[in-house]
């Protein structure tokens, strides 16, 4: 039984795409759902692209759940996986996905994570600091941002000149090679 990942994203979605496209190509799960909290998010357009359903709740619509959970059920959701996605995630739907919801974050947590630590943010946030590694985490979702358990890292260094641009540009490289195989693993392990 191949299993049904959502995939919860509130931007430009590239590692949305990624993610859809990884498990097109290995078939071991499917994307069959693509969710956002902003309407004018291009992941929406690259799911459509991709022949993936995608819809856009708004904001009071995430803020109770019920609608949102009620589509992951519709699409027969085993595994839901964040992907650049901005808000926080009700009680309701962490509570129906236990151990089955991931986000990824841009930094080694737990620096540089919590409200507010996003996307060049977090980047311009490890830059100021004299830090001479970065990576990325894929750990658990729960009700704080940034604070459920991890599941791994992936370093990379700061080097000396570094832009916000170049150093996000060696993230996105970490986050499009392990974030689809660590969610292929952790779904193929659903028991």
């Amino acid at each position: 039984m191949v299993r049904n990942i959502a995939v919860l994203a509130s931007g430009n979605g590239s590692n949305a795409e990624n993610i859809i496209r990884y498990f097109k190509e290995k078939g071991t799960a499917a994307v069959s759902l693509v969710l956002s909290n902003r309407r004018e998010a291009f992941a929406l357009e690259r799911a459509h692209r991709l022949g993936v359903p995608a819809v856009y709740f708004p904001k009071e619509e995430w803020a109770d759940g019920e609608a949102v959970l009620a589509a992951l059920r519709e699409y027969k959701v085993d595994f839901v996986v964040l992907a650049g996605f901005l808000v926080r995630v009700p009680s309701n739907i962490l509570r129906a996905y236990p151990s089955r919801m991931v986000n990824i974050h841009p930094s080694l947590l737990p620096k540089f994570g919590g409200k507010g630590m996003y996307g060049d943010g977090v980047h311009r946030a490890v830059l100021a600091s004299g830090e001479t590694e970065s990576g990325i985490t894929i750990h658990y979702t729960n009700e704080r941002y940034d604070e459920g358990a991890v599941i791994c890292q992936h370093k990379c260094p700061v080097l000396p000149g570094d832009t916000v641009e170049t150093l996000a540009a060696r993230i996105h490289v970490l986050e499009y090679e392990y974030y689809p195989k660590v969610i292929e693993q952790l779904v193929l392990n659903l028991g």
